[in-house]
């Protein structure tokens, strides 16, 4: 997950994505989509933005870690995804993630 309006990787954030790097490790036929999202606050395009640099973010991370960037696909979808109500602070937090969906 990410705070409001950024796209830096937090502390839990870096160590579920060392897991999921060693996963990828292991796993080396394994692409997916990288997916971004954000909450419903600010306007439409800055979170489609915003989205976008969440999972490039992450990408870039799992590359530092040694995972092939062309494994991964990265794509922001803004505030159109939400996986819980944004009506409060607990649903926005849950709603600014980033989701890996494998591909094939």
């Amino acid at each position: 997950t990410f705070v409001t309006g950024s796209a830096d990787l937090t502390g839990p954030s870096r160590t579920t994505l060392d897991k999921v790097a060693g996963l990828l490790a292991q796993n080396e036929s394994v692409t997916a989509e990288v997916q971004g999202h954000t909450d419903n606050q600010g306007n439409d395009s800055a979170n489609l933005a915003l989205s976008t640099a969440r999972a490039k973010a992450v990408v870039a991370y799992l590359a530092g870690k040694g995972i092939a960037a062309s494994r991964l696909t990265a794509k922001g979808y803004g505030e159109t995804r939400p996986v819980a109500s944004n009506a409060s602070d607990a649903g926005r937090s849950r709603n600014r993630r980033v989701v890996f969906v494998p591909a094939g």
